[in-house]
C-alpha cells in the first residue's frame, strides 16, 4: 500500500484564499490587517523564512512591515522597537524572527509583544490559552498539522498519536492540540527508551525533532498517518525531513512530504494568526472565527 499524500502547497491555496477574502471584508470596512516583522543579524535561513512571510502577506492582502537591524542591535532597543509596534493601531501581529544573535535574550523579547498581538503563539499567555482551551493564538507550525489532519477528515477522537519531538514550539503545543480533539497523546523526546515500542501503537505520528530517518518503516503501523515536520538535508543537499519518506510511504496510510507539506502551512497559519488577531481588533471575530 503506497500511503496518500497530504499536499501541504493545495491546502495552503485553499486557506490563502480564505484569508483573503475575510481580509477584503475587513479592508471594506477601513481596516488593512498588518504584519511587523524584525530581523536582527544575518542568518541566511530566517532571510529566506522573513522573505516567504513578507511575500505571503502581499498575495494575501495583508499588510506587512519588515524591520531588518544588524547583530549589533542591543536588547533594550528590540524591546523598545516592540513596545512601539505594540502601540501602533495598524499593527495586529508582530513577529520577532529566532534565532536571535546571543546577547538578546529570546524569552524576554517574546514576553514583550503584547498577547493580542502574539501572532507565532509563543507568548507565555498564549501558552496558557492553549493549555486551559482559552482562545488565544495557536503556534503556527501544530496549528497547520491539526488543518492537515482536518483536511483529510481523520478523526482524532480515540486515536492513539504519538508526538516526537518536545519544543516549546512544536512538540508540547502539538500534543496539547492533539488532546483537546480528544486523542490519546504520547510525548517521545531524546530520552525515550525504545521509541519504536511506542510508534507502532501510533494511529498519528507527528516527527519534530529536526534529525533525519528518525522515523523508519519498521516503526510504523500499517495505514498510519504520518506528519513530518521535520527541515534537514540529506547527503546531497537536498530538503529532506525527519521520517524516511520512501520507506514509510509504503507503510503508513497517509503522509506530508518534505518539502510541501507542513512548511507552506507554517506561513498559512501565520496569516491566520494575522487575519485573527485584525478581526479581534475590530471586534468581528466573534462571527467570524475559524475555528
Amino acid at each position: 500500500m503506497t500511503a496518500q499524500l497530504i499536499d501541504g502547497n493545495a491546502l495552503s491555496r485553499q486557506l490563502r484564499a480564505q484569508v483573503a477574502q475575510r481580509a477584503a471584508a475587513l479592508k471594506a470596512r477601513g481596516i488593512t490587517p498588518g504584519l511587523a516583522v524584525i530581523l536582527v543579524g544575518d542568518n541566511p535561513a530566517s532571510q529566506v523564512y522573513v522573505r516567504n512571510k513578507v511575500k505571503a502577506c502581499a498575495d494575501s492582502g495583508l499588510h506587512s512591515v519588515l524591520e531588518k537591524y544588524d547583530a549589533g542591535f542591543s536588547e533594550a532597543e528590540l524591546l523598545a522597537r516592540v513596545q512601539t509596534l505594540n502601540a501602533d493601531p495598524r499593527i495586529h501581529g508582530i513577529l520577532v524572527q529566532l534565532p536571535l544573535p546571543a546577547h538578546i535574550d529570546a524569552q524576554k523579547v517574546i514576553e514583550a509583544i503584547s498577547p493580542a498581538k502574539d501572532v507565532d503563539g509563543f507568548h507565555i499567555a498564549s501558552a496558557g490559552a492553549l493549555m486551559t482551551g482559552l482562545p488565544g493564538f495557536k503556534p503556527c507550525t501544530p496549528y497547520g498539522c491539526m488543518k492537515m489532519l482536518e483536511s483529510i477528515g481523520y478523526p482524532l477522537r480515540g486515536k492513539h498519536a504519538v508526538v516526537i519531538g518536545r519544543s516549546n514550539i512544536v512538540g508540547k503545543p502539538m500534543a496539547l492540540m492533539l488532546l483537546a480533539q480528544d486523542a490519546t497523546v504520547t510525548i517521545c523526546h531524546s530520552a525515550t527508551q525504545n521509541l519504536k515500542a511506542h510508534t507502532l501503537q501510533a494511529d498519528v505520528i507527528v516527527a519534530a525533532v529536526g534529525k533525519r530517518k528518525v522515523l523508519t518503516a519498521d516503526m510504523v503501523k500499517p495505514g498510519a498517518v504520518v506528519i513530518d515536520v521535520g527541515m534537514n538535508r540529506d547527503e546531497a543537499g537536498k530538503l529532506c525531513g525527519d521520517v524516511d519518506f520512501a520507506g514509510v510511504r509504503e507503510v503508513a496510510g497517509w503522509i506530508t512530504p518534505v518539502p510541501g507539506g507542513v512548511g507552506p502551512m507554517t506561513i498559512t497559519m501565520l496569516l491566520v494568526n494575522t487575519l485573527e488577531a485584525a478581526e479581534r481588533a475590530a471586534g468581528v471575530a466573534e462571527q467570524n472565527s475559524a475555528h
